[in-house]
């Protein structure tokens, strides 16, 4: 007796069609970008209130890590406003993972970079940014833990520029580098927190 292929076939595409329902395994969540990068380490510096910190201080804590400085012309006050704008972004959308973030500014210009410059400094881009310095030793020694070049550039004495590198960390509670976030939008800032803290 004749039947039609598509007659024929149709077991098969039955078949194939319930295989397509039946539940996949899932794929495991991908690692964050920088999982096993040998970036960050201890340190011991001293904070915008003149109060002695340690690493140890914000363990518990997702942190943002930034290094600058407070007297630069545009990219770190650009940088340091879009990190604050990304903290309140995360505030109102993830209030309770917001509070396990605290973003921190590390100052590659100790020399002009004093606890009461920095307090000025951070409390303008948000209420929980920590400002960091510490002696020139002390912050070479932390930039090298991150990955961080910074140079004294040209200029005299009060009006020197520093030239430094840009990239902004997430890392985790206990201080293992996590993810490079974006400078800006502010809103991918936040995103990329999401994705990466847990």
């Amino acid at each position: 007796m004749y039947m039609p292929r598509l007659m024929l076939a149709l077991p098969a595409l039955f078949a194939v069609a319930l295989s397509s329902c039946s539940s996949q395994p899932q794929q495991p969540p991908a690692a964050p970008p920088l999982a096993g990068a040998r970036i960050g380490g201890p340190f011991t510096l001293v904070d915008q209130n003149g109060r002695t910190v340690t690493e140890r201080d914000f363990a518990g804590r997702y942190r943002i890590m930034y290094f600058g400085y407070t007297f630069c012309p545009d990219v770190c006050p650009t940088d340091m406003q879009n990190v604050g704008a990304a903290m309140r972004l995360l505030e109102k959308s993830n209030p309770s993972l917001a509070s396990r973030v605290v973003p921190i500014l590390v100052s590659v210009d100790p020399a002009r970079d004093t606890p009461k410059v920095l307090k000025q400094f951070v409390s303008a881009f948000h209420r929980r940014m920590v400002g960091l310095t510490g002696t020139p030793e002390e912050i070479a020694r932390v930039a090298k833990e991150y990955g961080i070049f910074f140079a004294r550039g040209k200029g005299n004495k009060d009006g020197y520029l520093m030239e430094h590198s840009r990239q902004i960390y997430l890392m985790d509670p206990a201080g293992k580098p996590l993810a490079l976030l974006p400078e800006t939008p502010p809103q991918a800032m936040a995103d990329e927190i999401v994705k990466w803290a847990k």
